[in-house]
Order: structure tokens, then sequence, then C-alpha cells
């Protein structure tokens, strides 16, 4: 399929987890695929600190949240998939052209400029796919000892910014990505999450500043 699903991408590759959650007429589905902590040779680590059934009641509240401008459909869905950075690396350079790691990538199916699924395929199905989320454990664990906070926070950090490209948002330019930034906060709050807003804030604002001078060692704009 030409909207870049990860299970296309990597297919038979990971154990999924599905589960579905329904609020307020918000039905949501999270495919989370997590082949961080399930590679064979992880299995003596700690398993991931949220699970799959947090993970969708997380993205539900912020779906209802933001109120996104898509189209309507009866269920929603998309993936997330937790990997390292070797995987993420692959996946920078194949679709991107930068052959190192980065914290996280998203596919949007509904976002400008990304494979688009057909208008008539959208009007017909009762469930719409969002896209998918891709995030590096690695890089998260190293980025919140960083920042001084879990990796909980991390983790779901990487995930509402995903989320927010997923649903169509994006940062042209140094005004939009702090718009961003204070939505991904208010997300955080949402689920419990509090983070030390100016710590955060200045470590993405100093990761755009260095791709806007051409080092994009820490690009966080995603496809």
């Amino acid at each position: 399929m030409l909207f870049l699903s990860l299970a296309s991408i990597i297919a038979n590759e990971s154990i999924t987890e599905q589960v579905s959650c329904h609020m307020n007429q918000v039905l949501l589905e999270v495919n989370v695929q997590d082949c961080f902590w399930l590679q064979k040779e992880r299995e003596s680590a700690a398993s991931c600190p949220i699970s799959a059934s947090t993970w969708e009641t997380w993205f539900t509240q912020w779906f209802q949240i933001l109120h996104p401008n898509i189209p309507p459909a009866e269920c929603y869905e998309l993936s997330l998939r937790l990997t390292d950075n070797t995987e993420i690396t692959q996946l920078n350079y194949q679709y991107r052209s930068i052959d190192i790691p980065t914290d996280v990538l998203a596919f949007a199916t509904l976002e400008l400029g990304c494979p688009q699924i057909p208008v008539s395929e959208v009007l017909a199905s009762d469930s719409l796919y969002l896209g998918d989320i891709v995030i590096s454990v690695e890089t998260a664990v190293r980025q919140a000892q960083q920042q001084g906070h879990s990796l909980t926070i991390e983790l779901g950090w990487l995930a509402a910014h995903g989320f927010l490209h997923l649903l169509g948002w994006d940062h042209q330019d140094r005004q939009t990505l702090i718009e961003m930034l204070d939505r991904q906060e208010i997300m955080l709050n949402t689920v419990g999450l509090k983070v030390n807003t100016q710590t955060i804030r200045n470590v993405n604002l100093a990761g755009y500043s260095q791709n806007s001078s051409g080092d994009e060692g820490n690009i966080r704009k995603l496809c």
C-alpha cells in the first residue's frame, strides 16, 4: 500500500498487541508493535513501562481534546512501533535520506506531501487509518536521562508529537513549533504526565535552531 503502512514495511516481524477503547463515541484502535523489549536478546530486560491498553487510552483522550479536522469515521486506527536505533536509522534513511537515528518518525495518511489514501476508499471504509508512529526506545532512554525525567514521560512526549503530525499539525517555523510544544504539554497533562516545561522546550527549540543552521542530527520534522 502506498501510505507507508508499517504492516507492509515490517510484516511478521514483531509481536503485536491490539486493544480498542470506546470513550464518548470515539473508537480508536492502536496497534502496538513492541520490537524493543520483546526481542530475544532483551528477554531479561525490563518490560515497556506503558501497556498497550494505556497507550490506547492516552491516544483516545488526546483525540478527544484535539478535535482534529479530519474525515469522520466510525473507528480510527494507528500503529505505534517501539524499536531501536538500528531500525529507525534504516527507516530515516529510506524515507528521508538521513542516515542517522532519530527519536520519532511519523508516517501520516492524511498529511499533505505524504502518500494518500484515495478519497473513495476513505468514504467507503468504516475505519480510517491515521498512519504510523515509530519511536526509538534507545534514543528515548538517552533523552529522558539528559532531561531528568522518566522514560514514561519521554515516550509519551514523543508519541504525542507523532500523533499531532498524524492529525495534520506541523512546525514550519519557530512559532508553530512553540505552539506544537504547548499542545504536547497539554496532551501529557491530560493523561497525568507532568513535564518540566522550560527544560523540554529549551531542548526542542535548540534542536530546531541546529536544524535551521544545517545540522540535521536532531531533526524532529516528520513526514
